[in-house]
């Protein structure tokens, strides 16, 4: 089957998925955590920020890759 773009949705999605999980752990955990009004610290905001960018946008492309791969399965057992 010609390469259609899904390893690289798959992949992609992942990658950022997994860097805004990272982000989110690293705000938590070493970067002082957040409070009802926001990040505590300056690098604190910044690691929300990705995390609140990257996980939605990763989990976009990480649905659209599984879809993907789905419809191409159903597609070659129909061969």
């Amino acid at each position: 089957m010609p390469d259609d773009g899904t390893r690289q949705l798959l992949r992609w999605g992942g990658s950022i998925v997994g860097t805004g999980v990272l982000s989110a752990v690293l705000l938590m955990t070493v970067l002082g955590g957040y409070t009802p009004t926001g990040a505590t610290t300056n690098t604190g905001w910044f690691a929300l920020i990705v995390a609140l960018m990257c996980v939605p946008f990763g989990l976009m492309l990480l649905t659209l890759g599984v879809a993907k791969w789905l419809r191409n399965r159903r597609v070659a057992r129909g061969r």
